[in-house]
């Protein structure tokens, strides 16, 4: 037997659940703080019999205490910065736009979103539908007795309690996405950056809509599939994306039927939700993709730096539109080639990540919730803890970064904070952090015996109808390999995929 075979049959079959604390260091060293990796013999809470505490429930668990953590370090604007002083809230770093909004928006005055114009410059809400939806919900559960102080933050804790509905729905189903991998979700609900951005914005409800379409897609469930991320693109543009890789993928393994009642469901649940506003309100409706096109260069972006170091003026936001969508084209076309060419088919996940990180990083505003996007895509597409806290450190000293230099600028003649030099390289470490897992995922695809997920001979067990399927287009040198070479290695060959494993 050659040791390759023997390294295959020692492995654990796919029906294990896979203990991260033995097979990654990060983990195994962080474990010590609860008690050392798990043993041999310990019960992992898989099954009946196993007592309450499965992996599911404990990374929810995890995941609502980090949240309420999150809560926490937003105390300090809570009490009183969102109310008193222009750089408060930007010195505690603790800015959260719901507040603001609460007022700014009309929600206080009981203006319909899309239907009601408001006082100002803005005159409709900004946000896509269903977004709109979730933040009317709330006012409605916001009482209208007491100052505006009071309400504001009634407000703020009225969506943060849905938002933490929304953090145990994305928990458990990237826990339960890969059957094998439940502790991977740990990677979401301990992420510092999580904590950190979960009540900035709304942003955490189109997350959670696309974390239990990434579950339905992993179930073989295309229609459900289809239908939450239709919904997910009515209250976030980004989750429309994710239609690309699946188009992918599908059309490596000639699984266009399941693609297409994917696209069909998407577009039908976008239509359900945005028709009726856009025949009945399609200023207000119109609002969001013009406020898209027409904002200018914001923060976190590339272009930012482009704009403050040789274009003080402003760059030409046409201009800037263009490239973006040249560059997003682009990467996009990679993106193909590597689906097509690559030696195996890539996982799902790790195609998802790569569209919406190339889409973030592109883009002319990466806003520091943004990251909220990619966590649990992380989780799925590059399961390790190093590589995870190497990108959460730097989305992390960003989130400090554009805080402190927000403050800076709006301080007066007397500034404190960050200066625009050391927000530039803020910038930078930001959008390195992100590339740096973009590379390493890539190398993964272009490598798969350094995917994780796949050491133990899985294929893609978020995959669904795409796990263990063959191939049936291929570009390139993946689809001639060398016959010298595949003889040569026959002896010492391993047979990916899950049907490898159903066989007895």
């Amino acid at each position: 037997m050659t040791s390759v075979h023997r390294d295959v049959e020692d492995a654990p079959g796919p029906q294990d659940v896979v203990r991260p604390t033995r097979q990654d260091e990060v983990a195994a060293a962080g474990s010590e703080l609860i008690g050392g990796p798990v043993g041999r013999f310990a019960r992992l809470g898989t099954g009946p019999g196993y007592g309450w505490l499965t992996p599911v429930r404990v990374v929810v668990l995890v995941a609502i205490g980090m949240f309420a953590l999150g809560m926490v370090q937003k105390m300090p604007c809570y009490d009183w910065a969102w109310f008193q002083g222009a750089t408060s809230q930007y010195t505690h770093a603790c800015y959260s736009d719901i507040p603001h909004l609460y007022v700014g928006r009309g929600f206080a005055d009981d203006l319909v979103p899309y239907f009601d114009k408001i006082n100002g410059d803005m005159q409709y809400l900004e946000y896509p539908v269903l977004t709109g939806l979730f933040m009317e919900v709330a006012s409605w559960l916001t009482p209208h007795g007491g100052s505006m102080q009071h309400r504001e933050q009634v407000y703020w804790m009225v969506n943060a309690g849905m938002l933490m509905i929304c953090t145990a729905v994305i928990a458990a189903c990237v826990a339960r996405t890969h059957r094998r991998r439940p502790w991977d979700a740990l990677l979401v609900a301990l992420a510092p950056a999580f904590a950190l951005t979960a009540t900035i914005n709304w942003d955490l409800f189109a997350v959670a809509l696309t974390a239990a379409a990434m579950l339905m897609w992993s179930r073989s469930r295309p229609l459900a599939f289809g239908i939450l991320i239709g919904l997910a693109t009515a209250a976030k543009l980004y989750p429309a994306l994710i239609l690309g890789p699946v188009l992918l993928v599908c059309w490596r393994a000639g699984k266009w039927r399941e693609f297409l009642t994917a696209l069909l469901g998407a577009f039908a649940a976008w239509l359900v939700v945005d028709l009726p506003v856009m025949f009945l309100a399609p200023e207000g409706f119109s609002k969001f993709w013009s406020f898209s096109h027409d904002r200018g260069v914001d923060f976190g972006s590339f272009w930012l730096i482009v704009q403050q170091r040789w274009a003080p003026g402003g760059l030409d936001v046409d201009m800037v539109n263009n490239v973006s969508i040249l560059l997003m084209l682009l990467a996009c076309g990679g993106l193909t080639a590597l689906a097509l060419m690559a030696p195996r088919r890539p996982r799902l996940a790790q195609l998802v990540f790569l569209v919406v990180a190339a889409f973030i990083l592109t883009n002319k505003v990466y806003s520091p919730q943004y990251v909220l996007w990619l966590i649990p895509l992380a989780a799925l597409a590059r399961p390790r803890w190093r590589d995870f806290l190497i990108w959460q450190a730097c989305e992390s000293m960003y989130f400090l970064g554009i805080w402190l230099y927000l403050a800076y600028i709006g301080s007066g003649d007397k500034p404190k904070g960050l200066p625009q030099d050391g927000y530039q390289w803020a910038i930078i470490l930001h959008l390195a952090g992100t590339l740096y897992l973009c590379a390493v995922i890539v190398r993964d695809i272009l490598m798969p015996d350094r995917d994780v997920v796949r050491k133990d001979g899985s294929d893609d067990p978020s995959g669904g109808v795409l796990d263990g399927a063959p191939d049936e287009f291929v570009l390139g040198a993946a689809a001639h390999p060398p016959r010298h070479a595949a003889h040569h290695y026959e002896e010492q060959l391993v047979e990916w995929g899950a049907e490898h494993w159903k066989q007895p």
